[in-house]
């Protein structure tokens, strides 16, 4: 989508991050060190992770508010599974079982009982937690047994000097990529996120597909969770109740993928995971106050939906139920 002559959203925002990158380079001494880099790369791969799950949700003509939930119910269970004596394998695929169910349920909700897509991930996600916190562990706060250091390579390991989230974070963006591009799933979703009824119409199974998004969304969220539990040594389930999804959003939207569906791709991640992270970064350098930096993306949050609404207007197709 063209927004500026011959300029598209993904290059203004791409533009943006390197204008801020040479602003936070002259006044913040050290921000263009190769190990600042490195780490501002590193700080943002899980949200980058994170907003392929919602990527690909979105262009479906979707939105998941569960996503983060779900990611630290589930993993903080395979944790604790662990603590209890299960081993490391039987627990992560019990969690993973657990988070592809939550994506099974939010798909059969919104695609056979046209519940619309942000009220039943909103439930689910409170759902989610409420079932974690009293059915399957009482803290907060669940820290990685011993047992299962070897995780920990995922999120604090290195190869050739550089951190192992950012390779994850590339493996995820290319399979993400490779699946929209290559893959009959993956035009089957663009179409369904494109106009619904075209795609019934020329015999695309409308119905199993977003089921499919969903799932996709839970077990890619899934990963990221391993990786954030493997950053820290634990998960904490109080980001479930956390602005964080709405980051997770932000990425989304301010890259350039249009919440009316079918537009976008990987590409548009990653420019606004790395705009995000350059901003975040230099907040953070400059110590802004956390509450401040939440006011600061809100407004960006705002002024991108408001972007991506003039840039694709709802028309009588987008505007059915279940569009968000």
């Amino acid at each position: 989508m063209k927004v500026f002559g011959s300029l598209s959203q993904e290059q203004i925002v791409f533009g943006l991050a390197v204008l801020l990158c040479i602003c936070f380079a002259i006044a913040l001494p050290g921000f263009l060190t190769a190990s600042n880099l490195l780490n501002l790369v590193r700080s943002v791969s899980i949200l980058g992770i994170l907003g392929v799950a919602m990527g690909l949700v979105v262009i479906g003509r979707g939105i998941d508010l569960s996503l983060v939930a779900a990611m630290a119910i589930s993993v903080a269970w395979s944790l604790q599974l662990v603590s209890n004596g299960v081993p490391l394998p039987q627990a992560i695929l019990l969690g993973l079982l657990f988070c592809l169910a939550v994506g099974l349920i939010n798909g059969v909700l919104i695609a056979y009982v046209e519940i619309p897509a942000i009220f039943a991930t909103l439930a689910m996600g409170t759902a989610v937690y409420g079932f974690g916190r009293y059915f399957l562990f009482s803290l907060d706060v669940i820290y990685m047994p011993d047992v299962a250091r070897p995780l920990m390579w995922l999120g604090q390991g290195r190869f050739f000097g550089v951190p192992v989230p950012i390779f994850l974070f590339a493996a995820v963006c290319l399979l993400a990529y490779a699946f929209l591009r290559y893959t009959k799933y993956g035009r089957y979703l663009r179409a369904v996120g494109d106009n619904l009824q075209a795609a019934r119409i020329t015999g695309v199974p409308a119905r199993p597909m977003i089921v499919l998004q969903y799932m996709l969304s839970s077990f890619i969220g899934f990963g990221a969770g391993l990786i954030t539990a493997a950053s820290v040594a634990s998960m904490n389930t109080r980001v479930a109740n956390s602005t964080f999804v709405y980051d997770v959003i932000l990425v989304v939207v301010l890259g350039g993928i249009g919440l009316s569906g079918g537009r976008g791709g990987i590409r548009n991640v990653i420019v606004g995971t790395l705009l995000i992270g350059v901003l975040l970064n230099g907040m953070t350098i400059m110590d802004i106050q956390y509450t401040v930096q939440n006011v600061i993306k809100g407004v960006i949050l705002l002024t991108a939906i408001v972007i991506d609404t003039i840039l694709n207007p709802r028309d009588e197709q987008t505007a059915q139920q279940g569009d968000i």
